[in-house]
């Protein structure tokens, strides 16, 4: 019963390293992007734009 609840344990660990990893690989190519100014410009863009679009939606979801 005692190896039962360490592995119940190990669950919150283990979620939160899959959880870093993903984020990892996610970001990785965006991170590739900041390397030329042409590629800077362009990401930042399309950053200001999608928390613009973000704002908007949660905006009209909410009635505000």
């Amino acid at each position: 019963m005692n190896n039962f609840w360490t592995n119940i344990l190990r669950y919150p660990r283990f979620f939160i390293s899959s959880l870093l990893g993903l984020v990892l690989v996610i970001l990785t190519p965006f991170k590739n992007l900041f390397k030329t100014s042409k590629s800077r410009g362009f990401l930042a863009l399309f950053f200001l734009l999608f928390l613009i679009i973000l704002y908007s939606v949660l905006k009209n979801m909410l009635g505000v």
